[in-house]
């Protein structure tokens, strides 16, 4: 099936600069980084155990007290072969072998030896190397998961970011409008036009608006903090504004259903699963294997041992070819692969569980886009007839021809269209990164 990415207009070279810095200072994406770099020695380990294990061990002993072996060889032998000699008339048999006194643990003996071990058959190393590789492939699609979260929560700080600019740049806009009401208001009153409490109402509506207007700041400088937490750096760096991404055009002409499968494939926490399940079947073989299988290895020694680390005569090699079978240890066996094969399935069940997520999360998605490109119709709209209403009101306003009231409310409802629309314009684009993050799409440009 063909799937059609959803079309955006081109990403603008700040914010993708500002992705790639977060990409590379993020320090829970660091933290995952780590967690590959400890997967793949682990798999390096796991291959170590297929290559000769060559160890050199050299032991030194001394020993006092203790037991002894005790044992009259003399006291016998040295009677008999005296008299065998004197039957002789020959001095064949010595007379005077001592007695056996010897302490059983050796004293001034050595032992200099290197010793090596070659697996030739081993089901615990085959399927170890197989399961940790396994694993390292899930830590890999666990850090992409973190990068399209990183790349996905710096996109979305990015337009909040510029939102609240643009809405604060609207109430400046309109705090101009008021300071001129004042001033109109005021020369009216000059010209006794109209009385002094229209000057008081005007001057009220101000320093109402100043009072939003500090709230306005407090959330430019909050969203401001929390772009550069992203971005690992100081909370008050200064963000370079790029209004290309407020004037964006977003459309798509795909559908939820292609959008699914395409979150199906592509989806980093499903092959986190199918890394994770293709672990857990190598587990449950390395169990089935170890219950029926032997391991089969060669190896031995080689070097030098006896008393005085003499190393004349005293060299030697053991060859040695070993197997090593349970064939009983009361169950456990059976009980360790049904554990695997219940491990088996519970990763299965989690994977199936995690599609209908993904599922439902891509149709939240979608029609949440959907529903922010609607409402940038409506507020572009709305925009476009609140100007035309203030801009006839304020003509008429300044030639006395409608009340103050109706000028305030002509004023407000301007900003309030204004503000509408940079909400609505920002959500669009806001809605479109959290498609793109629920169908895999955020990390895959970087």
């Amino acid at each position: 099936m063909l799937i059609v990415r959803p079309v955006l207009g081109q990403e603008s070279a700040v914010l993708e600069s500002y992705i790639r810095q977060g990409l590379n200072a993020n320090l829970t994406l660091q933290q995952q980084q780590a967690e590959v770099s400890k997967a793949v020695q682990s798999v390096r380990q796991a291959r170590a155990l297929f290559y000769p294990q060559v160890t050199f061990a050299p032991t030194y002993s001394l020993a006092y007290g203790g037991r002894r072996l005790a044992f009259p060889v003399g006291d016998m032998l040295n009677p008999l072969f005296a008299a065998i000699n004197d039957l002789t008339g020959r001095q064949d048999f010595p007379t005077d072998v001592e007695n056996i006194n010897e302490l059983l643990a050796p004293h001034n003996f050595h032992d200099t030896k290197v010793s090596f071990q070659v697996p030739l058959y081993s089901p615990e190393v085959k399927y170890n190397y197989l399961i940790q590789n396994s694993l390292l492939s899930a830590s890999e699609a666990r850090l992409r998961v973190v990068r399209e979260e990183i790349v996905y929560a710096i996109r979305e700080a990015y337009y909040q970011y510029l939102q609240a600019l643009q809405v604060k740049e609207i109430y400046l806009s309109a705090r101009t409008s008021l300071r001129e009401l004042v001033r109109l208001n005021q020369k009216l009153v000059e010209n006794q036009v109209i009385t002094r409490d229209a000057v008081l109402a005007a001057e009220y509506e101000l320093s109402s608006h100043d009072q939003q207007l500090a709230e306005i700041e407090k959330n430019v400088q909050l969203s401001k903090s929390y772009f550069n937490y992203l971005l690992n750096r100081d909370l008050a760096a200064d963000i370079e504004v790029d209004t290309l991404n407020g004037n964006q055009q977003v459309n798509w002409a795909v559908g939820l259903q292609d959008l699914t499968a395409l979150a199906l494939t592509g989806r980093q926490e499903l092959k986190t699963w199918d890394f994770s399940l293709r672990a857990a079947q190598n587990a449950t073989q390395l169990e089935e294997k170890m219950a029926t299988r032997p391991t089969l290895f060669v190896g031995g020694n080689t070097g030098f041992q006896g008393y005085h680390y003499k190393f004349s005569d005293q060299g030697y090699f053991i060859a040695q070819v070993g197997l090593r079978w349970d064939l009983f240890k009361g169950g456990e066996r059976k009980a360790r692969i049904a554990q695997a094969q219940i491990q088996e399935d519970l990763i299965g069940i989690k994977r199936t569980e995690a599609e209908k997520r993904i599922g439902l999360e891509v149709a939240q998605a979608y029609f949440a886009a959907q529903a922010s490109l609607e409402g940038l119709k409506v507020a572009d709209a709305a925009l476009e007839k609140a100007r035309a209403y203030y801009k006839v009101v304020n003509s008429r306003y300044q030639n006395q021809q409608v009340l103050y009231i109706e000028y305030i409310k002509a004023l407000d409802e301007l900003r309030r269209a204004e503000i509408q629309q940079v909400l609505s314009r920002y959500e669009v684009l806001i809605r479109k990164a959290h498609l793109d993050r629920v169908t895999g799409l955020s990390e895959t440009q970087y």
